[in-house]
């Protein structure tokens, strides 16, 4: 967004959490991300507020919003369909219209009588428009590596910390077994590589961190180790087999086994319906089952292609492309409709 020229208050990055008993350390950020946006919606008045995700600190500004007469439309929705269901009753009252993109929720929000458009997920725009697997692996010097490995810890420096060390240890092992081995790390924009390169320094493992996009990583990767979130969209959409993880503070995990109501935690399997990729939540990450995983999938081609074809249909089922600029098609039609009555 701001590459395209949004003006930003607060970078997303400073209030960014994973898990619930986290939020204490960002409270500062987070409290005056609050009040500087408040005045801001106060004093411009805008003729529209989209929210995007985040929904504790986003509704609180819908909240405001709603105060001063501003129209609101949430952009990738709150997943109140796996947690804290009663929070729709607060949505429906603030939020003129969701925009979902993922399919299963749209019901969700129908049954509940909240208008709701499906726009198709915005990483099927994100994805270059030719990426030549041969060259990318020239490029990152991979011409006689096998297998290539990706590692994706997180796009949160709680994700890193959590994961990555215990990935890597994953890395280890597999580089005992595959002699060509490769790993790759494509670095997520909101990570700072200063604070990557000390986590990876004690670690015998031929990795490269990438700044090249997710997509023309996974294109070279063979598989590869996701954090549970988008980054396991975008490698089903690059049909790239994986084992997923999900750590947070013991804390946090605590409380989200008494307040989440779904059955998979990974964003592929639940767009599937059932488990395509593997989880493993907790203490359930551990470098000897990460190996498993990786292994499988490396060595049993049958298992292997069964995936993949899973993750094809998980693709389709994300949509045909053009999500953002539906997207935005929405936004203008609230607008339009809203200078229209105050003419």
């Amino acid at each position: 967004m701001a590459a395209q020229g949004v003006k930003t208050l607060v970078p997303a990055s400073e209030t960014a959490v994973v898990g619930l008993s986290e939020v204490g350390r960002k409270i500062g950020n987070i409290a005056k991300a609050y009040f500087t946006l408040s005045r801001t919606l106060k004093q411009f008045r805008p003729s529209l507020l989209i929210l995007i995700d985040f929904p504790e600190f986003n509704l609180r500004m819908a909240a405001k919003a709603k105060k001063w007469s501003i129209p609101v439309m949430y952009y990738i929705s709150p997943q109140v369909w796996a947690w804290r269901s009663g929070r729709v009753k607060k949505i429906a009252s603030l939020v003129d219209r969701i925009v979902c993109i993922l399919p299963f929720e749209v019901e969700f929000y129908r049954e509940r009588g909240i208008s709701v458009d499906y726009v198709g997920h915005p990483i099927l725009d994100a994805i270059p428009a030719e990426i030549r697997p041969e060259d990318m692996r020239g490029q990152l010097g991979l011409a006689d590596s096998h297998p290539v490995v990706g590692v994706a810890p997180g796009s949160r420096d709680q994700e890193i910390h959590n994961l990555l060390p215990i990935m890597l240890r994953a890395m280890e092992g597999l580089s005992k077994r595959y002699r060509g081995l490769s790993c790759l790390l494509p670095l997520a924009p909101t990570i700072d590589e200063k604070k990557v390169k000390p986590l990876v320094e004690d670690f015998r493992v031929p990795l490269k961190i990438c700044h090249q996009s997710i997509y023309e990583v996974f294109s070279c990767c063979d598989c590869a180790m996701v954090a549970s979130g988008t980054a396991t969209l975008e490698a089903a959409a690059m049909e790239v087999p994986m084992v997923v993880a999900y750590k947070v503070s013991p804390l946090s995990f605590f409380l989200a086994k008494r307040v989440v109501k779904v059955d998979h935690i990974c964003l592929v399997n639940l767009v599937a319906g059932y488990e395509v990729v593997p989880e493993l939540i907790q203490d359930e990450v551990t470098p000897e089952h990460l190996e498993k995983h990786l292994i499988t999938m490396l060595e049993d081609s049958v298992a292997r292609d069964k995936m993949v074809q899973a993750l094809r249909e998980v693709k389709e089922k994300l949509g045909k492309g053009g999500a953002s600029r539906r997207a935005a098609e929405i936004a203008m039609t609230i607008i339009e409709s809203r200078a229209g009555k105050a003419g």
